[in-house]
């Protein structure tokens, strides 16, 4: 027991012992790892790999470095949730443009929190009850073909989806979790394809009709998850690997990347050639 003690401690003068600077750090990793730990749980923690500090020592060192040491339980926050979930989540909404003709058409897309994999369901002039269901039903399958993990999918509170929607995919075993009304940021993976798609796809292509909708529709589709980059998945792509670095000095010195067009030239993709 002493032994204990005089590892977690030691005496630097007259009057009580100061904690060594490894536990202090191990202390303060902790809390911030775990934002709802108090100091009780963070001492039982640290007994665990033998490390013997008083109850009371932890509360000191929190309540030095500004970390309350007794948090309120049950504080998750909405961007914990997201992280810790992360690899269940889903989110999906409907985007609205208009063809040449004047026909307003809804697309229904869903993403997946972090592959960024994004499955556009279909486009309707009339989003009714039974094709948003269907749209439901067809992603259950595709979801259960992929053996996707998805145990949650976040939407808004749009009239254009039926209880029937979330009744598909409560017996998929995926739990529907709806956003605050006008609080686009609870849903912002979905909110920020939907701005991309916008900005690279429809705000640059002139849809002729449905049809053409959804022909645009799928090859953005496939060049954003088999080719595009993304920042958040150190510039990989959902369905694509990010490729190891070029090393060799003289293919760089003579690099031939060659376009590929998508849609007439209004997607690029840049690959090394054949």
């Amino acid at each position: 027991m002493r032994r204990h003690h005089a590892a977690a401690s030691q005496r630097t003068g007259p009057g009580r012992p100061r904690t060594v600077h490894s536990i202090r750090v191990l202390v303060v990793r902790l809390a911030r790892e775990n934002p709802a730990w108090g100091y009780r749980r963070i001492h039982g923690e640290l007994a665990l790999p033998g490390i013997r500090v008083a109850a009371s020592t932890v509360w000191e060192i929190l309540k030095d470095t500004g970390i309350n040491p007794a948090p309120e339980r049950g504080t998750t926050t909405w961007a914990d949730f997201l992280r810790s979930q992360a690899d269940a989540v889903l989110a999906c909404d409907f985007i609205a443009t208009v063809t040449l003709t004047g026909q307003r058409q809804y697309v229904l897309a869903v993403i997946e929190h972090t592959t960024r994999r994004i499955r556009t369901l279909g486009a309707t002039p009339h989003p009714t009850a039974a094709w948003v269901t269907q749209a439901a039903r067809n992603l259950a399958m595709d979801l259960d073909d992929a053996d996707s993990k998805a145990a949650f999918l976040i939407r808004d509170r749009d009239a254009k989806f039926p209880a029937l929607f979330d009744q598909v995919l409560a017996d998929a075993d995926i739990r529907t979790i709806l956003t605050a009304v006008r609080t686009p940021r609870t849903n912002a993976v979905m909110e920020r394809w939907v701005r991309t798609c916008r900005h690279e796809l429809l705000n640059r292509t002139l849809i002729w009709n449905q049809r053409h909708l959804l022909h645009a529709l799928r090859e953005f589709e496939q060049h954003y998850n088999e080719h595009r980059p993304h920042q958040a998945l150190q510039q990989a792509a959902p369905l694509r690997e990010a490729p190891e670095p070029i090393t060799d000095p003289d293919r760089i010195a003579h690099l031939d990347i060659h376009r590929h067009d998508r849609l007439g030239g209004t997607l690029h993709a840049y690959r090394h050639a054949a």
